[in-house]
């Protein structure tokens, strides 16, 4: 198929990325720590870290992980917020030549130990708030290192005793648990390993593009989550294709090393991973913002110094704009609003613009692809309600259910290839089969059309669609169009069995003037929406269920929670 997209690139922007110049991740690492030993990396809670401490911890923390004895390719879990700890973890695991299992902090028991099971993971190094969940599990796990962070422990001598104390004794922010070990178990505080490996030689890993990097669980909507292999190559190809498509927004930096990306979305999800990456690969720094959740917190550490780069999902920027202080940060330096992890609506883009300055741009991607997939131009003045043109290297196909490509403007599914793609699923055959198509590409569940520019829109996931009298309804182009409804802040759209329909549609809505009424929702959707797609059922909510990267679970509205 002709690639249409290629004739609306942005001006210098490459139509490919070649990511044999690195031998692997664990070299473009390195040469960045090299490269820029002295120049801030990243700051949390005020406290600043250097290329170079990253470098020495690192090493540190991978000698001491050769230490134990891991066999090569070694899967290690990594269970921490935005903290210092989890780079020098993640760069230590990759450095020492073993493979990095990002796991969500905030998971309960049961998927905590599926996720340990499944990945094989003989080392978790886990933050101690969340230590209780592993206590719970771990006898049950083929896990042999346990090593504990507290919050503190990278943040200066008096400072990070301070912070560790507060929360542990004044927030009360670390259950009490008991990690009773088996013969031949150890647990040891990070400090101590940090402490330990830099009494060790350190052996550096003889890694190669196609070894295994990343295990990056996928969220597990329908059954078991499933571990997305991901190799050197594939996230060196995702930071490169990610480098060629941000720079030209940046150029009015002047140094782009100068950069301040913002870092609110977890660092163990593939978004925010894959643009701390790219940060590295820059040599510019992070802001880490341990709990972006305090929408307070987060607006005063926005306050505090310039940045360039902001990534969020639609949630986190509705929070941000609904906080009375978020007016008072100065924006002049923002040179790029990056929306992904979930559809953004327009009215959302329309208020961040109002107040930012900055026009929000939409990508998409998934775990399986590294997060990269499609993006607007980043130089875009306005939002396009699009997901883009696909990043250079990457081919995407409209297909139909038995793998054949449709013509231009026919609706079908995503279908995705690229050297950012996965080589598969962990231990997963027959989903790996399943996952992709006789000529390669990833289907990617999600339905879409491609326009004569190589812009391709997403009408919606295919679960999610609804029936109604025999007319297919997709959720996410009623929730863009009620979101620009006066008085609304956020919704969430489902189908409901109906007798005479089949199904039928129920709006959830969250307000923001307590005077919006059902009546004028109505009103609106009749103005704005063809009959068969105007909600039957308007229902007013305090908030939404969401996953912890603030997706809307639209399942759990369907059962009624």
């Amino acid at each position: 198929m002709e690639k249409l997209w290629l004739k609306n690139y942005p001006p210098g922007v490459a139509h490919d990325v070649n990511p044999e110049q690195y031998r692997s991740l664990t070299h473009l690492l390195e040469e960045s720590f090299q490269k820029n030993a002295a120049r801030p990396f990243a700051v949390c809670m005020d406290s600043w870290m250097s290329y170079g401490q990253l470098d020495q911890l690192s090493g540190a923390f991978g000698a001491w992980l050769q230490g134990k004895g891991l066999e090569p390719g070694a899967r290690v879990a990594l269970m921490l917020p935005n903290i210092p700890q989890f780079p020098v973890t993640m760069a230590g695991v990759l450095r020492a030549g073993y493979t990095c299992v990002n796991v969500n902090p905030l998971y309960t028991a049961r998927e905590l130990e599926h996720q340990l099971k499944d990945s094989g993971a003989t080392v978790i190094v886990v933050l101690e708030n969340f230590a209780a969940t592993l206590a719970e599990v771990i006898d049950n796990t083929q896990v042999q290192h346990v090593v504990l962070a507290s919050m503190g422990d990278l943040l200066g001598f008096w400072y990070g005793k301070w912070i560790t104390f507060a929360v542990r004794h004044l927030a009360k922010m670390v259950p009490a648990y008991t990690l009773t070990l088996a013969e031949g178990q150890t647990a040891t505080s990070f400090k101590q390993a940090i402490a330990e490996g830099a009494a060790l030689p350190f052996k550096a890993a003889a890694s190669t593009l196609d070894s295994i990097a990343f295990l990056q669980y996928t969220g597990g909507t329908t059954g078991l989550s499933k571990g997305a292999v991901l190799t050197h190559r594939n996230i060196v190809a995702a930071v490169l294709q990610a480098q060629a498509w941000f720079t030209p927004a940046l150029e009015r930096v002047g140094d782009i090393r100068q950069t301040n990306s913002i870092t609110a979305l977890p660092l163990y999800h593939i978004f925010a991973l894959t643009l701390s990456l790219l940060a590295i690969r820059w040599g510019s720094h992070l802001t880490l913002i341990p709990n972006p959740r305090d929408i307070g917190g987060f607006v005063e550490t926005l306050k505090k110094r310039r940045f360039h780069l902001l990534p969020a999902v639609n949630t986190l920027f509705n929070a941000l704009l609904q906080h009375p202080q978020f007016k008072k940060v100065d924006f002049s330096s923002l040179c790029v609003t990056q929306a992904g992890g979930m559809a953004a609506s327009a009215g959302t883009a329309r208020h961040w613009l109002e107040t930012t300055g900055c026009p929000m741009v939409e990508g998409w991607g998934m775990s399986e692809t590294c997060a990269i997939g499609t993006n607007n131009p980043v130089l875009s003045k306005e939002f396009s309600g699009t997901i883009g043109l696909p990043l250079p290297g990457i081919d995407i196909a409209i297909k139909d259910d038995a793998g054949n490509s449709l013509a231009q403007g026919q609706s079908g599914e995503i279908c995705i290839k690229g050297p950012n793609v996965m080589t598969g699923y962990y231990q997963q055959a027959e989903e790996t089969r399943q996952a992709f198509t006789a000529d390669g590409f990833l289907r990617t569940g999600d339905v879409g059309i491609m326009d004569e520019r190589g812009y391709t829109k997403i009408v919606d996931r295919k679960k999610d669609m609804i029936l109604v009298s025999g007319f297919n309804v997709f959720p996410s182009e009623l929730e863009n169009v009620i979101s620009l409804c006066d008085g609304v802040l956020e919704c969430a759209v489902i189908g409901v069995p109906d007798e005479k329909q089949g199904e039928a549609i129920k709006v959830f809505v969250i307000r923001d003037n307590p005077h919006l009424s059902e009546d004028d929702i109505a009103r609106y959707c009749q103005q704005n929406l063809t009959g068969y797609k105007r909600p039957k059922y308007i229902e007013f909510r305090d908030d939404l269920p969401k996953s912890n990267v603030g997706k809307v679970l639209r399942r759990e509205l369907r059962v009624g929670k």
